[in-house]
C-alpha cells in the first residue's frame, strides 16, 4: 500500500509525534509498504508535478528526526521557520499527498491531531485514516467533557473542576493542576500547599486557557490499551523519581514498566472492564489507551483516554500488544486493517 504517516504539527507533543512517526514508518516499510513520513504543518515544498511520483521517492521526501528533547518545543519558533509563513495548519501538498495514499497513519499527538479537527478535515476530503473519528476524538481530548461521559458509564475518576483564567478556585489539597486538553503531562503540577497553587495554575495556563484541578490520588499508575473494544494486558508504570512527567515518559530508563501488571486477577478484570466501558461510551471504536490510578485501598480512578497512543520505543501500547504475541510491525498493520474495515 501507499501510506502517509502524518506527524509533527503544532502541539506541545510535536517532538514525541516525530518519534512515533519514525518508528511506524520504519515498521511499515519492513512489511513492503511505500511509506511517506510527513510533517503536517511544514508539508512538502515541491512543485505539483513533482509529487506525482512521491511514493516512489519516499526515502528522499520523508522527514528525518531523531530523539525527543527533554523540554517541550517552542511553537513560535516552529511557526517562524515555515517557508511560506501561511496560517494554514496543513503545509504545502499535505492534503494532495494524503488523498493519493491508500490510508494515512495518524502519528499526531496533542492539539489538532487528537482533538478531531484533522479527522474532520479528512472526512471532508475523502481521506482514510487510522484511529477514531472526529467527534470521539474531540470528546476524549477535553478532560472535563470526558468525565461527563465516564460518569454515565459508571467509570470512577478523581473529583475536581474545570476553571478558566480569572475564576476563583478553592480545591481540596493535595490536588493536581493540568491543562484541560494537553497531553504528555506537560504543564501538570501536584500541589501540596496552598501557597504553591498560584504557581501551578500559572504553569498550566501557560499552555491553555482552561485547566482541570482535581483531587490528588496517591497510588500506582496503570494503562490499558483497548483495540476494537477488547482490553489488552495491563501495564504498570513506576517512575524512578518524581511522577510520570514529560521527561520520565520519553527518556529510556526513567520509569519501570511492568506488563502484565502484578495485580490480582480480580483487579485486573475490574480495570480492564472499566477501560472497555470508557472506550465504548467515548466512541473509541478502533484503538485507544485508557490510564488509571489505584490508591492504597485498591480503589480505581480513570485519569484520561488517549485516542492516538504513543508509538515510540518506550510507549505503552506496543508493550501491551507484545504480551499477546504482536510485534510492533504486527500492531501497526493491525491498526491499519481495522481502520480500513471501519
Amino acid at each position: 500500500m501507499n501510506i502517509v504517516v502524518l506527524a509533527g504539527g503544532l502541539s506541545t507533543e510535536r517532538d514525541v509525534s516525530f518519534v512515533t512517526g519514525t518508528e511506524v514508518a520504519k515498521a511499515l516499510r519492513s512489511r513492503g509498504h511505500k511509506v511517506l513520513l510527513l510533517d503536517v504543518f511544514m508539508g512538502l515544498f515541491e512543485e505539483e508535478q513533482e509529487i506525482t511520483d512521491a511514493f516512489e521517492r519516499t526515502e528522499e521526501l520523508s522527514i528525518h528526526v531523531e530523539g525527543i528533547p527533554e523540554i517541550a518545543p517552542d511553537l513560535q519558533k516552529v511557526k517562524a521557520s515555515r517557508k511560506d509563513q501561511s496560517d494554514c495548519f496543513f503545509g504545502p501538498n499535505v492534503i494532495q499527498l494524503c488523498q493519493k495514499a491508500d490510508i494515512v497513519f495518524m502519528a499526531l499527538h496533542g492539539e489538532n491531531g487528537e482533538n478531531g479537527k484533522v479527522q474532520a478535515a479528512f472526512d471532508l476530503f475523502g481521506v482514510k485514516y487510522t484511529g477514531t473519528g472526529h467527534l470521539s476524538s474531540a470528546v476524549s481530548m477535553d478532560k472535563g467533557v470526558t468525565k461527563l461521559f465516564l460518569r454515565q458509564a459508571g467509570v470512577p475518576f478523581p473529583q475536581g473542576q474545570v476553571a478558566k483564567k480569572g475564576e476563583k478556585i478553592a480545591p481540596h489539597l493535595p490536588c493536581v493542576v493540568k491543562p484541560l486538553c494537553g497531553g504528555s503531562s506537560i504543564g501538570v503540577s501536584i500541589v501540596d500547599k496552598q501557597e504553591d497553587l498560584d504557581a501551578a495554575l500559572q504553569e498550566a495556563f501557560r499552555w491553555e486557557d482552561e485547566v482541570v484541578v482535581e483531587d490528588y490520588v496517591k497510588g500506582r499508575e496503570f494503562s490499558v490499551g483497548v483495540i476494537q473494544g477488547k482490553a489488552l494486558p495491563i501495564i504498570e508504570i513506576a517512575p524512578i523519581q518524581g511522577f510520570y512527567d514529560y521527561k520520565n515518559k520519553y527518556k529510556a530508563g526513567s520509569a519501570v514498566e511492568t506488563c502484565p501488571a502484578q495485580i490480582s486477577e480480580e483487579k485486573t478484570k475490574e480495570m480492564q472492564g472499566y477501560a472497555e466501558a470508557a472506550a465504548k461510551v467515548l466512541g473509541l471504536d478502533t484503538y485507544s489507551r485508557i490510564d488509571f490510578l489505584m490508591d492504597e485501598k485498591e480503589n480505581l480512578f480513570c485519569l484520561e483516554a488517549n485516542t492516538l497512543p504513543g508509538m515510540t520505543p518506550t510507549s505503552l501500547l506496543p508493550q501491551e500488544a507484545r504480551e499477546i504475541g504482536w510485534s510492533f510491525a504486527d500492531l501497526c498493520e493491525k491498526l491499519i486493517q481495522i481502520s480500513l474495515e471501519k
